[in-house]
């Protein structure tokens, strides 16, 4: 398990390679430049911008500076906000998003899990059928849609919780972005977990176990659930890169401080630096969330062995 970790982490490395050098160029080919504005600038002062930020030089050079300066983890300068680094603007953002997505990815695979097995236990009951229609709802229904109904409902008409802001220390500025983000994978998990129990229900293993007359609970939650958890389990690992690296729509709604918005921001304001340094820091996500999820699918399943 170990040299399979190490062999996954070492091939991991020419993968975020390839995609930081096809985005570096991509993002160059795209017209503008991060020092058009409506109003033209003076042409020396133009000049000594390109200076500073190493814009003069030639296309190639740009390249091995960025890399030289990622390899000592420096992610550069923003263009948009002159005042800071990416650095800067990923340390004060990136714990925000992640502690929203954690506990978001947290709440998801917990009720999703519990959804699905209730759903699938109770196969084509009132319950299954609720289940699977919620579900389904919550699915189609996208984020830009919940948010706001969330944040009118119980931040404005009921105020339970507060409709937007943020605040470290008071967690009831967390709920209503935490729920918004669990809702839709909530549904994906519990649809994902109710078809695989169902499936692995009818195996000849669990099968044999309700022979033996092991009681109910363990044959559903040591031998079919363990199995049922598979496609959840390979669901998860593009799913929390994408939540522990924030949403725009939900981070924007709420006036959340994380560096979902970062992305979208940069490529409008032809951010060189801030859009790369967003790829780097989700492909890290995804690369590290997909070697996590390889390793539980061992754990889970006895057939797969990584040698």
């Amino acid at each position: 398990m170990l040299s399979y970790t190490l062999r996954r982490l070492a091939s991991a490395i020419p993968t975020i390679f390839i995609i930081i050098t096809l985005t570096f160029f991509m993002i160059r080919l795209v017209p503008g430049g991060p020092f058009d504005l409506e109003r033209p600038i003076d042409p020396l002062i133009l000049e000594n911008l390109k200076k500073a930020y190493n814009m003069d030089a030639p296309l190639w050079q740009q390249y091995l500076i960025y890399l030289g300066n990622l390899l000592k983890g420096d992610l550069g300068p923003s263009f948009a906000r002159r005042d800071f680094t990416v650095n800067d603007l990923f340390a004060s953002g990136l714990p925000v998003s992640i502690l929203l997505g954690s506990l978001a990815l947290t709440l998801a695979a917990v009720l999703g899990t519990l959804l699905g097995a209730l759903a699938a236990l109770r196969q084509n009951s009132w319950l299954d059928y609720t289940i699977v229609a919620v579900a389904t709802f919550g699915i189609t229904t996208p984020n830009f849609v919940v948010a706001p109904l969330l944040s009118l409902f119980f931040g404005v008409i009921l105020g339970w919780v507060p409709a937007g802001g943020w605040s470290s220390a008071n967690m009831l500025y967390w709920i209503l972005p935490i729920t918004t983000l669990a809702l839709p994978q909530v549904a994906v998990i519990a649809r994902l977990v109710r078809g695989s129990t169902i499936e692995a229900l009818r195996a000849n293993h669990v099968r044999t176990a309700r022979a033996y007359g092991l009681p109910a609970r363990i044959v559903v939650g040591v031998h079919a659930l363990r199995a049922a958890l598979l496609p959840a389990v390979s669901y998860l690992g593009p799913t929390a890169a994408a939540l522990l690296t924030g949403s725009v729509v939900v981070e924007t709604i709420f006036g959340i401080p994380g560096i979902g918005r970062y992305f979208v921001q940069g490529a409008l304001g032809r951010d060189y630096t801030l859009v790369m340094g967003t790829v780097v820091v989700i492909s890290v996500f995804v690369v590290l969330f997909n070697l996590i999820v390889d390793l539980i699918y061992a754990y889970l399943d006895p057939r797969v062995r990584y040698d």
